[in-house]
């Protein structure tokens, strides 16, 4: 008997210990979030992850010319993106050149930090507004909306449409068995945290939990992206939410 309420009581703490491990959005009604709640849902949910991008090397002038470009392309994701005092440094041999020992690091790829997050998803949403700290502005209409976080530089002055149209046609949406789905559109918003990039999918890609995966990918400037979503992850209220 007292080793049947022993297993008892450790079936019991074990079921206690598995509920207090549920997710917020799936343990709590979003009435009830915490502000703790709130910034686990905007920073560490199944919609939202931090991803180790790629910045490409730059080309050199001798490229650039090849590929018919008279100088460094600017703009979103080419501009701020080296850091300060990468550039080329002047060789005490003069018979090196370029290329030797004193080859800048901006002529290498290197990581960088950024974060996705689906903008569309109802938790994310509500989570926005209970924190009254929007920070990508909601794109109109019924769409899927993946926005990017942390990409450099700054000053981009311009209508968002008109500064996301180069990127609009190197982002994608990828599934098993699937056609690609590409963006109806790219907005770049200049927040006082960084700059965003915001993309719109169409609703009549119809995403499903039978989709198993979906896999975000894109490029911009000389930043290169891709991260994989699990939608069996992505329930709220027993509905995908994306």
């Amino acid at each position: 008997m007292r080793e049947f309420l022993k297993c008892s009581i450790c079936l019991i703490a074990a079921a206690a210990g598995l509920a207090a491990a549920d997710p917020v959005w799936t343990a709590k009604p979003a009435g009830q979030w915490t502000e703790e709640d709130i910034r686990q849902v905007l920073a560490a949910s199944p919609w939202v992850k931090e991803v180790r991008a790629v910045v490409t090397r730059r080309l050199t002038e001798e490229q650039l010319r090849d590929g018919g470009q008279m100088g460094q392309p600017t703009g979103v994701g080419n501009e701020g993106v080296d850091p300060k005092g990468s550039g080329p440094t002047v060789s005490a041999n003069i018979f090196t050149g370029p290329g030797g020992a004193d080859r800048s690091a901006r002529s290498l790829p290197r990581p960088i930090a950024l974060k996705l997050r689906w903008e569309s998803a109802l938790p994310i949403r509500i989570a926005e507004f209970k924190s009254h700290t929007v920070e990508a502005p909601t794109l109109d209409g019924e769409c899927y909306c993946i926005a990017v976080y942390g990409i450099p530089g700054g000053g981009f002055k311009g209508d968002p449409k008109e500064l996301g149209k180069p990127l609009k046609s190197l982002a994608v949406l990828k599934r098993d068995g699937k056609k690609d789905v590409r963006p109806i559109r790219a907005e770049v918003f200049q927040l006082e945290s960084g700059v965003v990039v915001v993309y719109t999918f169409p609703l009549s890609a119809e995403i499903t939990r039978k989709d198993g995966q979906i896999r975000f990918e894109a490029q911009i400037g000389r930043i290169v992206v891709g991260q994989t979503f699990d939608l069996s992850q992505m329930d709220y209220m027993g509905k995908l939410a994306i």
